[in-house]
């Protein structure tokens, strides 16, 4: 089995946090496709990386050596993706909308990286809610969007969904609730709750808590997730978000700790959103490629030649 630079993302993260949990939170996956990259690496590797106790994982003496090429392969691979493609032949000007979320805690560092790969296109940014970019790329006045596609049912459009982020429940670090095996919508919904409303937050949060018989006891309903997050880490209240926007600090110095729910609750998707008869450009066709190839996951055409 080849090894792949995804898998050596995944080593890395958990190598550096010690448990497979918080390296999905930082890479915004899924806990089973860091565990199932790891098995693939130690696959490839031919022997085992970490040994697995009940607080996390831990390097075995093949690990930190194997820590060390790992480190050294993705700072030249990250290198290699600064220097400037001079002899591109791409130019122009792209103009890309954003939700509030995807701006603030997904997209900069990839603005970042997208210029430094094609410094001759031009990217002009737009942060909007969902509803006004879904109209400006129907009536053509943006190019593309990174939004969460989560939230999108249009047929007019077309989306493709990059990172899927899991939503867990936030408590303060001396929450009763952290001291339980398994919580529960059903254990939450007496606790006072602290409500995130923009892109859309509350809506999403509403749709998964109807398929239950409960109902969260908002305490605040509030556009900040800075005041979510200290709200949440003082005690004041719990709240259900994703691994995106997670930091386990508050600004008051804080501690915030998460945990999963034994309920489904959808995770938050980011994807890519175009006008579904538009014409591709070679810009669009650009920043499609650099994400699919960021993100290292196989899709189909969804509408590109």
């Amino acid at each position: 089995m080849a090894l792949t630079l995804r898998q050596l993302k995944y080593f890395v993260a958990t190598a550096e946090l010690g448990q497979i949990s918080q390296a999905a939170m930082q890479l915004t996956i899924s806990q089973s496709a860091v565990t199932t990259a790891i098995k693939e690496l130690e696959d490839s590797v031919g022997t085992q990386l970490f040994l697995r106790t009940a607080a996390g994982v831990t390097l075995t003496n093949t690990g930190r050596h194997f820590l060390n090429h790992a480190y050294t392969i993705l700072s030249s691979v990250d290198e290699a993706m600064r220097v400037p493609n001079l002899e591109s032949t791409l130019s122009g000007t792209l103009t890309l909308a954003a939700s509030y979320t995807v701006l603030g805690y997904f997209l900069p560092h990839h603005l970042q990286r997208l210029g430094a790969q094609y410094p001759r296109l031009t990217i002009q940014l737009h942060e909007l809610n969902r509803e006004a970019i879904e109209e400006g790329l129907i009536s053509g006045r943006y190019d593309m969007a990174v939004l969460l596609t989560s939230n999108v049912d249009n047929p007019e459009l077309t989306l493709e969904p990059m990172i899927h982020s899991p939503r867990r429940l936030w408590l303060g670090a001396q929450h009763p609730l952290l001291r339980r095996e398994q919580v529960t919508l059903a254990d939450v919904a007496p606790e006072p709750f602290v409500m995130l409303t923009v892109d859309e937050a509350a809506y999403t949060a509403l749709r998964y808590w109807t398929d239950t018989p409960y109902r969260p006891n908002v305490k605040l309903r509030t556009s900040s997730v800075e005041a979510v997050r200290s709200m949440v880490a003082n005690g004041s209240g719990v709240a259900i978000l994703s691994d995106m926007v997670y930091r386990p600090w508050s600004l008051e110095g804080r501690r915030i700790e998460t945990r999963q729910l034994r309920d489904i609750v959808p995770p938050m998707t980011v994807g890519l959103a175009w006008r579904r008869i538009a014409e591709i450009s070679p810009g669009m066709h650009a920043v499609r490629e650099y994400f699919r190839h960021t993100f290292m996951e196989p899709r189909g055409s969804a509408g590109f030649n």
